[in-house]
């Protein structure tokens, strides 16, 4: 199955509420999709966001990325030599995370294609449903009660707190979020890297002296500030997470062997793609520390490739995959179920997702 064509384009879908982080506020998924052809007809899709607070990728290096270095690269090799394809993919630029993602995905999607198989069912098949949690923005504490409790009512169970602004006073608004949805809902806390190491052990500190019964605090301190990160795990009984700190499978090993985070956010933007995310998976497991599959601001295109590697791998304890959950419309057809807080993987080959909404492929 030799690679014909790359294409690209773009989607734009609002959101149900504006995203707003200590990095950023955002109103609509605003992402680059990649289809590649081949000579047997069949397609595969891809997406990548442009998250460039976080992996320096906009939409018009994505789209350069993808037209004039990985297209070149590829066209005419074989999708099913997946070692070479993605060998090739992976030294067509340095960095450039996102494009490599989608590109990768769109490939993991035509090798399951082939085989007539699901691809979470070749990547382990280890369950074959997942729960995810859902993003409560940064906002006013009133306002962020209110989401929370208006998520429980939708049917999730567990939410993922966005703090990382104002130190101390982010313990109020876990305190009063634990207060209004009970203690039955699983909070979990991400700073998106707004606290210095100190603060992150005196806020934690504060919640856990409170018994606010945090899940886990996702990336405390700024994501190169290894040190800082090591700190606050060493000072704290909350798992930490690390998140922005490790983009690579040498991140991973680097955080797991310093003890830095007691677990690892994998997110195919960050990673590159399926591929590098596996090996990530391979680091975590021979150390015994658990993952958690996130994503970015994705449609349900990329976020059902990051779900199929989530149902494949048992390392992955924890899914943050609530891109779609946060999207006011759902144009896709095929792949895995989201249900609210609900993923049911199904026995669509590949990744399964069509009716990819663009018409302006080139």
């Amino acid at each position: 199955m030799k690679i014909t064509d790359i294409q690209v384009g773009e989607i734009a879908l609002p959101l149900r509420t504006p995203f707003k982080t200590a990095l950023r506020t955002v109103d609509a998924v605003r992402d680059v999709v990649v289809r590649v052809c081949t000579d047997q007809g069949a397609v595969g899709y891809g997406e990548a966001p442009p998250t460039a607070v976080i992996t320096g990728d906009t939409t018009g290096s994505i789209l350069c990325a993808v037209e004039e270095y990985i297209r070149p690269a590829l066209v005419g090799m074989d999708v099913m030599d997946l070692p070479a394809v993605m060998e090739k993919l992976a030294g067509c630029l340095v960095h450039n995370t996102s494009p490599k993602a989608a590109v990768d995905m769109a490939l993991y999607d035509l090798w399951a294609q082939a085989q007539g198989k699901p691809l979470f069912e070749l990547l382990g098949g280890a369950r074959q449903s997942l729960e995810t949690d859902l993003t409560i923005s940064v906002n006013p504490i009133d306002q962020m009660v209110a989401d929370s409790v208006d998520a429980v009512a939708r049917g999730f169970s567990i939410l993922k707190i966005k703090v990382g602004k104002e130190g101390l006073a982010d313990v109020e608004r876990i305190a009063a979020i634990r207060e209004a949805v009970g203690p039955h809902v699983a909070l979990r806390v991400d700073a998106n890297q707004g606290w210095t190491a100190g603060q992150s052990v005196q806020v934690i500190r504060a919640m856990e002296d409170r018994g606010l019964n945090i899940d886990l605090v996702e990336q405390p301190v700024p994501a190169r500030d290894f040190a800082g990160l090591k700190f606050v795990t060493g000072q704290v009984d909350t798992p930490i997470l690390a998140d922005e700190a490790v983009f690579s499978p040498d991140d991973a090993v680097n955080i797991i062997q310093a003890r830095a985070a007691d677990l690892i956010n994998i997110k195919l933007m960050k990673t590159g793609g399926i591929w590098q995310a596996l090996k990530i998976c391979r680091v975590a497991e021979q150390q015994g520390v658990a993952c958690m599959m996130g994503c970015m601001l994705e449609s349900r295109l990329s976020v059902a490739a990051a779900a199929h590697l989530a149902a494949g791998q048992g390392i992955i304890t924890r899914v943050d995959l609530d891109g779609p959950a946060l999207c006011a419309v759902d144009p896709f057809t095929g792949g895995p179920v989201f249900d609210g807080p609900a993923i049911v993987m199904t026995e669509d080959p590949g990744i399964g997702v069509k009716n990819i909404p663009c018409d302006n492929w080139r």
